[in-house]
């Protein structure tokens, strides 16, 4: 039985998901009140019924570009290929041939060393991602994507940070069209008017610096465009508002704000992230209107990483346990950065 989460007390969140639908046991909470919650990281925030979300979605359509005439396949799982190998001399996380860890309850705060490693790692993952971003073309695999970023991480003497983690099987997360986040690289070849989501994470003397963003495949549809580029200008604007002493949740402001004045949906149940020695940590960044308390603090890093659709927020599974498609078929698109929080602003780690 589903609950909503404003009937859920603050003290006993965080509610969170960790790069799948599996179930995951928080650290946060005591072994009396423990709660089971899915994974990636992501929160079950407020879920609209399936009435409010119909009328959401009728006053919005009036907003929202003229649906494609063009017929779009559904997409289809490939064949996955086995991991790549990682040479033993390059550190692995902690969680490299472990279960599924928890989610750290520590916000990450950086001395001038750590914050001089975590740009070391955060300019490799964006140098990375811009790569990935060039072999983007109709008929190329995304399991051929994953393989030269996966050379290219280990080259520079890092390592792929979803590799291993929980069992994901491949060194980088490549979402196509329907797919919200956590797609497996596979067999299946790019086709001309897709658009990709390609998710770049790297460790590098001891830290995590995490990306992503979504590409054009050849002649990509107006209607698409327009959510790409709205999803980026969501998460420009809510990076635009932190600094030290902003409270997280405008961040969610900001972002349903302007993706609502487009025609397009916030998905909610995948979240933000603090990010550094650890992959996954506090805060927990809410991407749709929410009440969650704390303000940011200087020296901290996380990452917003907003995923908006054209069609139903609400999510399936496939049977891989990590791959999350859009109920409906709907487009969806995504666009990451890590960023350091400083007394003024904030400054964005993952850009070349």
């Amino acid at each position: 039985m589903a609950i909503k989460a404003s009937s859920i007390r603050m003290s006993l969140m965080p509610e969170r998901f960790f790069l799948s639908g599996r179930l995951l046991r928080t650290s946060s909470l005591s072994t009396s009140s423990s709660q089971l919650f899915p994974r990636k990281c992501a929160v079950v925030a407020r879920n609209l019924s399936g009435l409010e979300e119909f009328m959401q979605n009728n006053r919005l359509r009036e907003k929202r570009p003229a649906k494609s005439k063009k017929k779009r396949l559904s997409l289809r799982q490939g064949q996955v290929s086995p991991p790549l190998i990682v040479p033993e001399n390059i550190p692995r996380p902690p969680y490299v041939g472990m279960e599924l860890p928890d989610i750290s309850g520590e916000i990450q705060v950086h001395n001038s060393e750590g914050i001089s490693r975590m740009r070391d790692s955060c300019r490799l993952a964006a140098q990375v991602l811009e790569h990935a971003g060039t072999l983007v073309k109709p008929g190329v695999t995304t399991d051929e994507i994953d393989k030269a970023v996966h050379e290219m991480i280990i080259n520079a003497g890092a390592y792929p940070s979803p590799l291993g983690y929980g069992g994901f099987p491949k060194s980088v997360c490549t979402s196509v069209n329907e797919c919200m986040c956590h797609g497996i690289p596979d067999s299946r070849p790019l086709k001309d008017g897709d658009i990709i989501n390609i998710d770049v994470t790297v460790y590098l003397n001891g830290y995590h610096g995490d990306t992503s963003k979504t590409f054009f495949c050849g002649d990509v549809e107006e209607s698409a465009q327009q959510l790409v580029r709205v999803t980026e200008e969501c998460m420009m604007k809510a990076i635009s508002i932190c600094k030290a002493g902003a409270g997280y949740k405008t961040i969610g402001q900001t972002i349903s704000e302007h993706a609502e004045m487009h025609g397009f949906h916030v998905v909610e149940i995948f979240v933000g992230h603090g990010v550094g020695k650890v992959f996954h940590s506090e805060p927990i960044i809410f991407h749709q209107r929410n009440k969650r308390p704390g303000r940011m603090v200087e020296g901290q890093t996380f990452t917003i990483e907003p995923i908006l659709t054209t069609g139903s927020t609400r999510h399936v599974m496939w049977d891989d346990g990590w791959t999350a498609l859009t109920a409906d078929g709907s487009l969806a698109a995504q666009f990451e950065h890590t960023i350091l929080i400083t007394k003024s602003g904030a400054d964005i780690l993952t850009e070349c």
